[in-house]
């Protein structure tokens, strides 16, 4: 089995919900698995240090699953048109990984939520693909034969899956984003597999 890490930070658990859909596409191609994995939150003052596994959701993510996996599904929701402070903490401690090469080559993929329809989607997503695009990753993102991509009067971009949550929460993920973020976890799954030279 190859795995498709699924990697995210959730605070209200829509980002959550858009990465299982996602890890759902993934395991829709034969020979590949997701690997569900979410970065710990940060805080100005730490009193008290975090468990190694969360109160809930999936484990917290490690050096080892970024070495094993065969590619990379990114998700935050939005903070001002930017990832959130705890994804891109994890990213900045990742220079072990950009010096020993440990994702070049490998394809990647992206994925947000926002309160709000131009709440900085578009910009979230790629602030995200910077990092992995030095780490020598190869991006990929929804191409317009996605019918959804067109349908869509809520979330999905070009850039990757999203969704609109409402101010409150209150949106459940539309159908159209569903279909277009089982489609990114299976556009990621196949080409990771054509990718490995085992396949």
């Amino acid at each position: 089995m190859n795995d498709i890490l699924v990697l995210y930070y959730s605070r209200t658990g829509h980002t959550a919900q858009l990465a299982r859909l996602i890890a759902r596409g993934v395991e829709e191609i034969p020979g590949m698995r997701a690997r569900l994995r979410q970065v710990p939150p940060v805080a100005p003052v730490t009193e008290v240090a975090h468990p190694p596994e969360p109160e809930d959701g999936a484990p917290y993510v490690t050096r080892q699953d970024l070495q094993e996996c065969s590619g990379l599904a990114l998700g935050s929701p939005t903070r001002f048109g930017n990832m959130a402070a705890p994804l891109k903490y994890f990213l900045d401690s990742t220079g072990a990984e950009w010096a020993s090469g440990t994702l070049v080559g490998k394809p990647a993929a992206l994925f947000t939520s926002s309160s709000t329809q131009h709440g900085g989607q578009e910009s979230t997503l790629l602030s995200m693909a910077l990092p992995l695009l030095h780490h020598g990753m190869l991006l990929l993102g929804l191409p317009f034969t996605e019918a959804a991509l067109s349908a869509t009067r809520s979330g999905g971009t070009p850039y990757g899956a999203s969704h609109v949550a409402g101010g409150k929460g209150e949106n459940a993920i539309s159908e159209h984003e569903r279909e277009l973020a089982r489609a990114l976890g299976r556009r990621l799954a196949e080409t990771a597999h054509k990718l490995d030279p085992a396949a």
